[in-house]
């Protein structure tokens, strides 16, 4: 698989059945936050397996401590090897780095993120990939997830994978209404998931407890699930389905967001309407 300017890692611990499992997102720990539902599958199946892929290369990181003198240059490769750790704690089939910059990803212009993105699918043929989600409040994850829906409408309907779920990263998926978004239980392996958040050391010692953040918002998603019983699992991923953006080449993307926001603020209303 050529790609523009990209590399593929093949970790020695790597899961070498067919990929089934994807996550393509914008930074490094950001599968990590938002695919481990995919992360945890692929490591536990003996028939299938989890890949990565990270679009931009590292080097607008927040950063303090330890790393505060780091130059971009130097959290490239800090985080590249980090992310390249994870993978290996994860067992992943393989972990693609595209080596991209943020602006490179947020330019709607920009077509050789798509053709990537478009090589990587037709060759590894996934059935789920996971990316961020279309309400994200970040512009780089935002740059993506649009990025991956042109390319998705782009290929073979054959080919296609079965399932996008657009993931919590830079924004929570908890206030979503509970029939328009998914529910993906995160409790197996607890250590795994702490271990596989706390590889990102330039993230943590920089000055983002990014691993505190991430399990505290699992645990909270499962309490606050239902307020009428018991907690069905332990830890809590939310996702909304991106599937119909794929499935319907013509289905505006900034009206499938925004149907979210007039579906939660309908339901507010109407509950409010019923008390008052």
């Amino acid at each position: 698989m050529k790609l523009n300017k990209g590399e593929i890692y093949v970790p020695q611990s790597a899961n070498k059945n067919k990929i089934k499992y994807l996550c393509i997102s914008a930074h490094q720990d950001d599968i990590e936050i938002m695919a481990y539902d995919g992360i945890i599958k692929g490591y536990c199946s003996k028939k299938y397996s989890f890949a990565g892929v990270v679009t931009c290369d590292g080097a607008g990181s927040a950063r303090t401590g330890a790393y505060q003198n780091y130059t971009d240059d130097m959290m490239k490769q800090v985080r590249i090897q980090e992310q390249k750790a994870a993978s290996e704690l994860g067992r992943y089939n393989m972990q693609i780095f595209l080596n991209y910059s943020s602006a490179e990803v947020k330019d709607p212009h920009n077509a050789q993120i798509e053709e990537d993105y478009i090589k990587i699918i037709n060759e590894l043929r996934p059935e789920i990939i996971y990316t961020h989600n279309i309400l994200d409040k970040h512009p780089t994850h935002l740059g993506v997830v649009i990025k991956l829906i042109k390319a998705l409408r782009k290929i073979d309907k054959n080919v296609r994978p079965r399932i996008v779920y657009g993931c919590e990263v830079w924004r929570d998926l908890d206030w979503v209404c509970d029939d328009s978004k998914i529910e993906l239980d995160v409790s197996r392996k607890p250590r795994l998931a702490k271990d596989i958040l706390n590889v990102f050391k330039s993230q943590i010692v920089g000055g983002k407890r990014y691993d505190l953040a991430t399990i505290g918002r699992r645990y909270a998603n499962a309490t606050y699930a239902s307020s009428h019983s018991v907690d069905g699992a332990k830890m809590i991923t939310y996702a909304i389905d991106l599937t119909p953006l794929i499935e319907d080449e013509t289905l505006s993307i900034k009206a499938f967001a925004l149907n979210y926001i007039d579906n939660f603020y309908s339901t507010v209303e109407n509950t409010l309407d019923k008390l008052i």
